[in-house]
């Protein structure tokens, strides 16, 4: 049984779901520090034929409080949100039937970074047909853990029960493999090939949000074919 462990983010990119799809059980880190220039709470999309950032603001605290401790801003507007959305993608051929999706994800009743970004994944996932379990860290591991980095990963696989832990190419100058294999877990790195998609005729703009994906490919091509277009390696 193979397990993935990574971050919440606010409609993620296709990786991220190709990642889920590989494994047989995904773990989303909630008692983790929340990091200011990651990808939590923003994210790319595609308008006027270039990348254009959006996030969902959040209130003023310390920087050391965990993704589960913040909360996202009284100023924020989903209608806005949406909005610039249907603007940038208003003529895409599955905007119809993705945009109440986008919808339904911005207007989620939760002031909790993690709860929001948590739905929007799992959002994406039940209308992707991906149906990989997805558990929470903190529930996983009886609370807050005191472990850190690899520790933290083989603690939870071990709790899980796996025998494998498959990581973003990213994670190969921060895990080895040896110490996997004398916990009997077998390391593999995911490496997506993000083939390219008619995105208004113009040049293509690779892993930008999941909402890009869905708005210019039938959910069907999306689970079908470009889920499972990622290479596993040790």
């Amino acid at each position: 049984m193979k397990t993935a462990i990574m971050q919440p983010y606010f409609l993620p990119y296709l990786g991220y779901f190709q990642l889920i799809s590989a494994a047989d059980v995904f773990v989303v880190y909630d008692t983790v520090q929340y990091t200011k220039k990651g990808w939590i709470n923003r994210n790319r999309m595609l308008r006027n034929g270039t990348d254009t950032k959006f996030s969902i603001p959040l209130k003023k605290d310390s920087d050391f409080l965990d993704i589960s401790e913040r909360c996202l801003s009284d100023t924020f507007d989903p209608v806005k949100l949406c909005n610039q959305i249907k603007g940038a993608y208003g003529k895409a051929p599955e905007f119809k039937t993705t945009m109440p999706l986008i919808e339904k994800i911005a207007l989620y009743k939760s002031s909790s970074l993690f709860d929001f970004a948590h739905n929007s994944i799992r959002q994406c996932c039940d209308y992707l047909n991906i149906t990989t379990p997805i558990r929470i860290s903190s529930e996983v591991e009886g609370g807050v853990s005191n472990l850190h980095n690899t520790d933290r990963v083989i603690d939870i696989c071990h709790r899980l029960g796996a025998t494998g832990y498959i990581n973003p190419p990213g994670g190969r100058g921060l895990y080895k493999p040896d110490i996997f294999q004398g916990e009997e877990l077998k390391l593999q790195f995911i490496q997506p090939r993000m083939s390219d998609y008619p995105q208004f005729g113009a040049a293509f703009v690779p892993a930008l949000s999941i909402l890009d994906v869905m708005m210019f490919n039938s959910k069907e091509y999306i689970a079908s074919t470009l889920l499972g277009e990622y290479d596993l390696a040790d």
